[in-house]
């Protein structure tokens, strides 16, 4: 006769039977739950974030900064007028296509570098992005949409016969780098890029703000790419700067970020370079300066001497008067 050792009543069996799928069942309902979080984060967060248009609480005035832009309207490929402003130079080295952040500030802050750079000798075009300031639009295009804003600056430039020649070169801020790099990477007639603070990707940026350890940042990636896909169609997909930075050939392109930056984290900036031509030029600060130049100086840039020294040669080396 077996001892009670050597067997397992009939019951103890069922009951670890359930046992067993009921554990199973109750992971399984964790992760889909978990998934479905996963999911409905990229529309709560993004969703708020890219509706317009912004108003900003302040533009800045062209005479501050001694200048008399002319006022420009550019027509975009998907039908959107923006607001430009023109800062002419007689036979200028280069022509400056300047363009802002997601929320800001206006573009009108560049003025300080429109004077700059005319002084050096370059033209500017600050373009008020869609959705933003006077410009049309109701959705902010996380650096899809944009490329057509760059573009239609483009454009405006190419068929001004007083410039006919002349090199352009985008100069972008935040979400404002990332359209610049982008657009750079679609369209030939971009002689070079100014990046600063840029994202390599509205999903690789996303999921670095968010910290999560992989493999949650994998899946959440994946969750955020496909939201924008939705939003901005899969055919764009691939316009990401980490990826159309590698289309410049030998344009050449100025990557500057800082270390500490909250806003776009410092691994935007390492995705970026380790993606880009080896002539590409960086330069690093350290802090927490979105902004990059130095604080209360973004208006008036040639105060951080640090910073105007490496725009400027930038420009002269590559684009000399």
């Amino acid at each position: 006769m077996p001892t009670e050792s050597a067997s397992v009543r009939p019951s103890t069996v069922a009951r670890r039977r359930r046992l067993r799928r009921w554990v199973g069942g109750a992971v399984v309902a964790v992760a889909i739950v978990g998934l479905l979080v996963l999911a409905a984060i990229p529309p709560m967060v993004t969703g708020p974030m890219i509706r317009g248009p912004i108003a900003f609480a302040h533009t800045y005035a062209p005479e501050d900064a001694g200048l008399s832009p002319e006022p420009v309207v550019l027509r975009t490929e998907d039908g959107l007028d923006l607001a430009a402003y023109m800062v002419h130079v007689p036979s200028p080295a280069a022509l400056v296509v300047f363009a802002s952040g997601t929320h800001g500030p206006s573009v009108t802050a560049f003025y300080g570098h429109a004077a700059m750079l005319a002084e050096a000798g370059y033209a500017s075009l600050l373009v008020e992005l869609r959705a933003r300031g006077d410009s049309q639009g109701d959705r902010i295009g996380l650096a899809y949409g944009e490329v057509w804003d760059l573009q239609a600056a483009v454009h405006h430039l190419v068929a001004d016969a007083a410039y006919a020649g002349v090199p352009i070169v985008v100069f972008g801020l935040s979400l404002g780098g990332a359209a610049a790099i982008n657009a750079a990477g679609v369209t030939p007639a971009i002689a070079g890029v100014v990046s600063l603070s840029a994202f390599s990707s509205w999903s690789g940026v996303f999921v670095d703000n968010m910290g999560l350890p992989e493999p949650l940042a994998t899946l959440q990636r994946a969750f955020v790419e496909a939201y924008v896909g939705l939003v901005f169609g899969f055919g764009r997909r691939e316009l990401t700067p980490d990826r159309q930075i590698e289309r410049l050939g030998e344009r050449p392109a100025l990557l500057i970020h800082t270390r500490g930056d909250t806003q776009v984290p410092f691994a935007s900036f390492e995705r970026l370079v380790e993606r880009a031509p080896s002539h590409v030029e960086t330069w690093v600060r350290e802090g927490d300066r979105h902004l990059v130049v130095a604080e209360g100086s973004f208006l008036r840039p040639w105060e951080d001497a640090e910073y105007a020294e490496v725009v400027l040669g930038f420009l002269d080396r590559h684009f000399p008067r």
